[in-house]
Formats: C-alpha cells, sequence, structure tokens
C-alpha cells in the first residue's frame, strides 16, 4: 500500500482502523459493523460485512465473503468464493478458499459456544486455544471427562472424514 493508492468502499472510519497498515482495496468493501484493523488487507471484490472482524496480518480476497460475526486473524487467508460467517474463527496460518475447508462446532455440553476446524492446516480453535487435534482433547480431557470425551468424539468424526477423502 502507498500513500496514493485508491481504496475500495468503506462506509465509515469505524470499519477500518487508524491503527497499523490495513488497508480495504479497490473494488473490495467493507460496512456494517464490520472492523479491518492492524496489517490486514481487504482485496479483489471481497466483502466484510456485519460484524465481522478481519485482523492482524489476514487477508480476503477475491469473492470471498466474511460476516456476521466471523473472525478471521493471525497469518489466515479467506480467500476465492471462501463463505465465512456466523461464530467462525479462522486464525492462524489457516486458508479457506469454500465452505469445504472449515467446520464450525457448537459446544452443546456445557458453554454452548462454538468452535471451528481448518482444513488447510488441520487445527481447532476453541475460545482462547488454538492448536491440533490431539491438544485439544488433551486439554479438555484436562478441564472435564465430559468435555474430553465430547472433544475427542468430534476431533474423530473429523479425522474419520479426512481418512474417507483420502480413499
Amino acid at each position: 500500500m502507498k500513500k496514493e493508492d485508491i481504496g475500495g468502499y468503506v462506509q465509515s472510519e469505524e470499519n477500518l482502523s487508524h491503527y497499523g497498515n490495513c488497508w480495504v482495496y479497490n473494488d473490495a468493501r467493507a460496512y456494517g459493523d464490520a472492523r479491518v484493523c492492524d496489517n490486514a488487507r481487504v482485496y479483489g471484490d471481497a466483502r466484510v460485512c456485519d460484524n465481522a472482524i478481519v485482523c492482524d496480518n489476514a487477508r480476503v480476497y477475491g469473492d470471498a465473503r466474511v460476516y456476521g460475526g466471523a473472525r478471521v486473524y493471525g497469518d489466515a487467508i479467506v480467500c476465492d468464493n471462501a463463505i465465512v460467517f456466523g461464530d467462525a474463527r479462522v486464525f492462524g496460518d489457516a486458508e479457506v478458499e469454500g465452505a469445504l475447508d472449515y467446520i464450525v462446532f457448537k459446544n452443546w455440553w456445557s458453554s454452548g459456544r462454538f468452535f471451528t476446524w481448518t482444513r488447510s492446516n488441520n487445527m481447532w480453535k476453541v475460545g482462547c486455544f488454538y492448536g491440533t487435534g490431539e491438544a485439544l482433547i488433551k486439554k479438555a480431557y484436562a478441564d472435564s471427562e465430559r468435555s474430553g470425551r465430547e472433544y475427542e468424539r468430534i476431533v474423530k468424526y473429523v479425522e474419520e472424514i479426512l481418512r474417507d477423502e483420502r480413499e
């Protein structure tokens, strides 16, 4: 980004942070209560809207859509025709190019919060936790037997999906 670069559509100054080097380029849009901050970049025909947040070094581009309460952060990339919405959390070095690249689950056994698995890096984001399925299961069992058992079921379910795809 250079001082002379023309930006994309930003509905209000609340959509684009004044700190860091974040930017919305050309045909991209940020509107509603969405926030683009830190060093995040939104470009192409991408849209970030509603209460979505794109921050850190994240990139959203192509025809990607990030909306609802979704969060894209770390060094994550959301691109092409991906749609990330609701309570999804795309984090770390995850790459989401389409709907098949992540799954959002709901913790029905205790807190009711949502958590996300991303295919590109096979990582899990649950509250403050970010890591592998094995590490998630270990942490969950340390919290409670029930949490451990439920997270283990879900991680095994995802592993089975991946195994079936390879066959």
